[in-house]
């Protein structure tokens, strides 16, 4: 008789958790084995697991309370006007050179927010050297591998011809100059690249180091670029010409608007992309005449990915497994040039240093008058921890869109992949919402709390410190929580905050850019 093993014995469902035990402690027992898969997705394994809600009794709280008519009719009410409006008149008539010093070209690397930025900064460079630029070159970024080009994301002939009475522009440099390549910048040292550009270089430095070489060569290449121009000292007209770039001359590709105004449209109507694509026509009717009124949306960046939760350091509810893949991740990516915090958790909370996860920007938005039949658009990336980490927001939120539930996967063929135009679509979205709330601060939420208080446009500005202090407190009732929030959200919600020294125009537009009326 043949003696079976004893594992030929175990039922099918004791496999199942043996093999999950298995796969979950294979990363830590065999470590080199998953570093290619690890560096895709090192948080996978404690993906896996859908992390509990760590604030039970507020939640309880905002899912049976009804917030009262006159907080929602407030936090749905457009901003004030504050007497403040871009300026249209610039100090000093704008006229190109009779001759032009030579050309200008630059490399901006970084994702579209910092793209935009160097471009602004890079036209206020030729301006400041009377020489031609160059459409800048974007760099394929180095963590989501987007090759996209300038011209793939903004309307380059918009671009050039806004600033043509001010800036003269070019899409290639002309022949006796074809040579100046990124390839021949990257095979050695070269005269007419300039790689010492010190950050927040002021308008004499380039005047002293770049003017120079363009005398001599006729060409100047920048690389390094990104925040390379001071954001003092600069004569108004240079400041204003940056906000003109910034808000005006950088208009994305028409294919980026076209799919930008399906989604607003179906955000609109709250039609989901299978309802939309049977009634377009009748959507398009609807619209042309105008005989239905539009419903209000709300568009939340939801700034929650891999590396924020990496570099924070802090806890985020996902116990041990979630902190050893979170610190492997630190490793991987930072070389162990971020450590973990000198301070507690409960430190970095108080001190609103830890970013808000998707559970307690639901609660704010409920706290601030947001309820179950509010239309929420998400424009984020990937979110660390999947759809398990939503699903406190989506039971909050039942009418939660995105990009996938609003456009057919026709509609976002041209997008697919690519960082930058994802970003754009986004930007594109926000920038027609009623109101725009990001969950942490960054690129993305500087550029629209920029834009959108240039236009006097409602943005509501998380109080991280706090909402860190808020969240620690176990006791507090909904009510006790809702007045701290609504309370310490009364002046963050769009007003103007002159720019101070040293901070970015591009963050904070008024007063360079912006007049009192």
């Amino acid at each position: 008789m043949v003696k079976l093993h004893p594992l030929s014995q175990i039922n099918h469902s004791q496999k199942t958790a043996f093999l999950g035990v298995f796969l979950s402690v294979l990363p830590f027992l065999f470590p080199n084995l998953l570093q290619p898969l690890a560096r895709a997705s090192p948080s996978m394994f404690s993906e896996w697991i859908a992390p509990k809600p760590r604030h039970v009794t507020l939640l309880q709280g905002a899912l049976q309370h009804e917030t009262s008519l006159q907080v929602q009719a407030n936090v749905w009410a457009p901003l004030a006007f504050q007497g403040w409006q871009p300026c249209t008149v610039h100090p000093k008539s704008p006229s190109l050179p009779e001759k032009s010093k030579g050309y200008i070209q630059v490399f901006l690397d970084g994702g579209l927010n910092q793209q935009k930025m160097g471009i602004c900064d890079a036209v206020a460079v030729a301006k400041i050297l009377n020489a031609t630029l160059v459409v800048p070159h974007f760099e394929v970024n180095p963590v989501w591998q987007d090759t996209s080009s300038f011209a793939d994301i903004f309307d380059v002939d918009h671009f050039i011809d806004v600033l043509r009475d001010e800036v003269s522009i070019v899409k290639e440099l002309p022949s006796e100059h074809s040579w100046s390549t990124r390839e021949y910048y990257a095979t050695g040292i070269r005269d007419t690249r300039i790689k010492t550009a010190p950050v927040q270089a002021t308008a004499e430095w380039y005047i002293e180091n770049v003017l120079p070489i363009l005398q001599s060569y006729g060409v100047a290449a920048i690389a390094p670029f990104s925040h390379r121009l001071t954001f003092n000292g600069l004569p108004l007209d240079i400041q204003r010409l940056r906000c003109k770039v910034n808000f005006d001359a950088l208009k994305f590709v028409p294919h980026v608007q076209e799919l930008g105004s399906i989604i607003i449209q179906r955000l609109r109507y709250n039609a989901t992309v299978d309802q939309a694509e049977a009634n377009d026509y009748l959507l398009e009717e609807t619209h042309k005449l105008g005989k239905r009124q539009s419903g209000k949306f709300v568009v939340l960046h939801l700034r929650f990915d891999k590396d924020m939760a990496a570099h924070s350091a802090c806890d985020f509810g996902g116990g041990k497994a979630e902190k050893l893949a979170l610190a492997k991740y630190r490793k991987v990516l930072w070389q162990g040039r971020v450590l973990n915090s000198q301070f507690t958790d409960e430190e970095l909370r108080s001190q609103g240093r830890c970013p808000l996860t998707p559970e307690e920007i639901g609660l704010l938005l409920a706290a601030l008058g947001f309820n179950n039949r509010t239309r929420l658009y998400l424009a984020s990336h990937k979110v660390y921890g999947g759809k398990a980490r939503l699903e406190t927001l989506s039971k909050l939120f039942p009418f939660m869109e995105d990009k996938k539930s609003l456009a057919s996967e026709e509609k976002l063929a041209k997008v697919k992949g690519k960082a930058s135009l994802l970003a754009a679509v986004d930007y594109y979205v926000s920038m027609h919402s009623d109101i725009f709330i990001s969950a942490s601060p960054g690129n993305m939420h500087n550029a629209l709390v920029a834009h959108r208080a240039y236009t006097n446009m409602k943005t509501i500005r998380p109080s991280m410190g706090l909402l860190g202090q808020l969240f620690q407190n176990k006791s507090m009732s909904w009510s006790e929580f809702q007045l701290a929030v609504l309370d310490g959200h009364k002046n963050r919600q769009g007003q103007i905050r002159l720019r101070k020294e040293k901070q970015s125009i591009y963050t904070y537009p008024a007063p360079d850019c912006m007049c009192r009326v």
